[in-house]
């Protein structure tokens, strides 16, 4: 398995079965499951690493729902899945983002990636997520200086806050959580949120007041009003009570949850038909309104749809015989078993 990092130079276009656009886990499940049927692909996705959304917004949170895995961390569930899909070796095209797309009269895809890497595909499958997040941003006068060292909007390591004097900025579900989940490591935590009531889950507020009232975290009703720099280093940040007063809160890092902004990108103007920014799917084939397009996991959206991962494997499993279908229209189908098929062993590299 290869992992091309973003070249800024054209080269000859790779001819491929199968292009995957998201390196989540549901675009990494489907390279296994065209893999199982022989099928190649090859993978695209606008950041860095494997993983999506799981690697990119929640690396160290668990999860509870996946089958057989009672608990999970989502990185560990994307290195799972990256080393279940090894045997096949897919080209991973990292921080790669797909830029040119169209349908050519011979019924194949042209694909062009921002780095200069074309594609002459069969299919294509979107596993994009709700696409590129983008966090927003605290807004106040010089935290661009500051956004990575000192600045957060998602948690890359919990273990290199420890010790630190942390100021965590929302309301939601990401802010409670990582409330809670840091408190015991920081030197000291304060938690702001623009007003008294709550979007994260009740349980995980009523954790936070429990804290609050043993006096382990404080907490305000503010806003972000002006950073704290002294020497070139954040010292902390000011914030604004609905009283008009000023307060500094001392802090060596600032964590900033007020949600994201999907884009979806590029994909909104392939010609593909979209309900509220997803592309609508049949339940069949997981195909798009554009043959040979496929849609899984959060991307795509049908009927009775529901944005989990455990259903965006299930869509990937239905998604790869019909592409098997479509690319091989005159060869039967069969439905082997990893369990008892020579086949699947033999593609898996299980020994004899």
């Amino acid at each position: 398995m290869s992992q091309n990092p973003t070249r800024a130079t054209s080269t000859p276009a790779i001819t491929t079965e199968v292009v995957i656009i998201g390196a989540g886990p549901c675009g990494l499940f489907q390279v296994f499951e065209l893999g199982l049927l022989g099928i190649s692909a090859q993978v695209v996705d606008s950041l860095r690493h494997p993983g999506g959304q799981c690697a990119e917004l929640y690396p160290d949170k668990p999860i509870y729902d996946i089958p057989a895995l009672p608990v999970c961390g989502a990185q560990e569930l994307v290195d799972r899945l990256m080393q279940q899909i090894r045997p096949f070796s897919p080209q991973l095209h990292l921080g790669h983002e797909v830029v040119e797309f169209a349908r050519r009269e011979c019924g194949r895809f042209h694909l062009r990636t921002a780095g200069g890497v074309s594609f002459d595909a069969g299919t294509v499958v979107i596993a994009a997520g709700v696409g590129s997040f983008q966090p927003r941003r605290i807004g106040l006068e010089g935290a661009d200086a500051f956004e990575g060292s000192a600045i957060h909007y998602r948690v890359k390591s919990a273990a290199e806050l420890a010790g630190k004097h942390l100021v965590i900025f929302g309301g939601g579900d990401s802010a409670l959580d990582w409330t809670l989940e840091l408190l015991p490591r920081a030197a000291s935590l304060t938690l702001v949120h623009r007003r008294r009531e709550f979007r994260a889950a009740p349980a995980s507020v009523a954790r936070m007041r429990e804290q609050v009232a043993a006096a382990r975290l404080r907490c305000f009703e503010a806003q972000p009003h002006s950073l704290i720099v002294n020497g070139g280093v954040l010292r902390g940040v000011n914030i604004r009570t609905p009283d008009g007063a000023l307060q500094g809160l001392p802090a060596d890092q600032l964590l900033v949850f007020f949600g994201l902004h999907p884009k979806l990108g590029p994909i909104a103007e392939w010609g593909l038909a979209l309900e509220k920014k997803a592309l609508t799917v049949d339940t069949e084939k997981f195909q798009t309104s554009m043959p040979g397009v496929f849609a899984v996991g959060d991307i795509s959206t049908y009927p009775g749809k529901k944005k989990l991962i455990l259903s965006g494997f299930h869509e990937a499993a239905l998604a790869a015989f019909a592409i098997q279908h479509h690319l091989y229209p005159q060869k039967k189908q069969f439905l082997q078993y990893t369990t008892t098929s020579p086949v699947m062993h033999k593609r898996l590299g299980v020994p004899d």
